[in-house]
């Protein structure tokens, strides 16, 4: 954080001065009780409904507390403590939000998407860091209330940030943008999930399209051309640049020639009349979208196309997305627990298509969560999926999942088809089917500590 003095913040508000000195310098802030207060010089909004630890804050002094409490309960607060009241908590806090965010000048790229925020923001923080000191949010820990520590991580040696946008419900995305105020969008895909906050598809899509209205008017957004569910948010709305990546259709930044060789994909990327050659660690179609995606995001930082190109070359993919190891015999492993949706089941039934022929595949799915009203159908889907396809054994955790393997066999899949409640009995059925010839497909979703720990195990073994 950019240290400011209490006396500046104290004027932006126009509080009162209840307690304590404002001769000193603010380092760090927090929504207290929604976030932990660990440090010393730290700035606190206190809602009017939250009880108060007096003493854990001024232990922590010196510390600032803002709030609309009644002044008898403010002046409650001891010698190390630094109390301003104001009229409103919520607008105070909006209103040093909007002054926090004012003091830099950066490019700030938001991402949203079913699939491939995380990796698509990994990529350009890869690719960034090299020359600036860039603040992305961490791993995909993306809720809303990790929008403050985020922002506030921003400081004046900053030169650029990143941040993934989490969405549970309706309204999560504008909140986080009224935060971050972002240059650059992203919205790598829209396919289904969080149905059971946005009640269903076309509540999912229209929550996604709050980032339209969360660029800055002269920003810029870039959506892939392929999807069809990004063509139905209202794109006319949007009175910045809109930036298109393609595979299949006509695209600003358009991927072609595709091929999967050692640890990652080559394609060819068109720009204009300009084609370069890329290669980006980490296999299938849906990891070419989210290299040319980085690298559109970059370039709009003030890279430059073939600087972003060689430094891609260098990216580490994410544990658990699509991650091979070698088990069991000669086996391969591939470990994709990181998320679970039907859109990224289909991305990774795609590089089976290709990693697996002439191997014998063995899938390994779990529930799908957050689905609402449409879990059945979107397991069904999937099982519908599945049967098209060349796959020996097909193995289902979870009641959820169950549905998966009723789909799979009503529609005359040739696999072997097991379901389980848990792991409990898999690795068993497992062991004599595999060998060098094998591939093992584990997917479950995130919260499933046993699934990933499974597949742990199965890399271990």
């Amino acid at each position: 954080m950019q240290n400011i003095r209490v006396t500046v913040v104290r004027k932006l508000l126009k509080g009162d001065l209840v307690n304590g000195s404002e001769q000193w310098l603010i380092k760090h802030a927090i929504y207290y009780n929604r976030h932990d207060l660990t440090q010393k010089n730290t700035l606190m909004f206190v809602n009017r409904s939250e009880t108060i630890n007096w003493e854990e804050i001024d232990k922590k002094g010196p510390s600032l507390v803002i709030s609309d409490k009644p002044l008898e309960e403010l002046k409650k607060a001891l010698p190390n403590t630094t109390v301003i009241r104001v009229k409103s908590t919520l607008q105070a806090y909006w209103k040093f939000i909007e002054y926090y965010r004012g003091l830099f000048d950066i490019p700030v790229v938001a991402l949203t998407g079913t699939c491939g925020k995380t990796t698509t923001k990994e990529m350009i923080k890869h690719m960034a860091s090299k020359d600036w000191n860039v603040q992305a949010s961490i791993s995909s820990k993306n809720e809303p209330r990790q929008s403050l520590p985020y922002l506030i991580g921003i400081d004046e040696t900053t030169k650029a940030a990143v941040f993934e946008l989490g969405l549970g419900n309706t309204g999560n995305i504008k909140h986080q943008c009224m935060i971050y105020r972002p240059t650059i969008g992203i919205i790598t895909n829209i396919g289904v999930h969080h149905l059971d906050g946005c009640k269903n598809l076309e509540g999912y899509i229209k929550a996604k399209s709050e980032i339209l209205e969360g660029i800055a008017e002269d920003g810029t957004l870039i959506i892939n051309a392929d999807d069809d569910n990004t063509k139905k948010i209202p794109l006319h709305t949007f009175k910045g640049k809109i930036i298109t990546i393609g595979v299949h259709s006509k695209a600003d930044y358009k991927a072609s020639n595709m091929q999967f060789i050692n640890n990652g994909m080559k394609f060819t990327l068109q720009v204009a009349k300009e084609k370069y050659s890329v290669f980006v660690p980490g296999y299938g179609e849906h990891q070419v979208y989210n290299a040319v995606a980085a690298i559109v995001a970059v370039k709009e930082m003030g890279m430059s196309i073939q600087h972003a190109i060689s430094r891609l070359k260098t990216f580490k993919p994410m544990a658990r997305h699509l991650e091979m190891s070698t088990g069991l015999k000669g086996s391969t492993i591939v470990d994709d627990t990181w998320t679970n949706n039907p859109t990224s089941v289909e991305a990774a039934l795609k590089v089976l298509d290709t990693i697996g022929k002439d191997k014998k595949i063995i899938l390994i799915l779990g529930d799908i969560k957050r689905l609402g009203l449409f879990e059945e159908k979107y397991h069904r889907e999937i099982g519908s999926m599945v049967a098209e396809r060349n796959i020996q054994m097909l193995i289902t955790i979870g009641k959820r999942a169950e549905h998966i393997a009723e789909q799979a066999k009503k529609d005359g899949t040739a696999a072997e088809v097991h379901v389980f409640k848990d792991v409990a009995g898999v690795l068993e059925l497992l062991k004599p089917k595999l060998d060098q010839d094998t591939i093992v497909l584990i997917k479950g979703p995130m919260s499933s500590r046993s699934m990933i720990e499974f597949a742990n195990h199965l890399k271990e073994i």
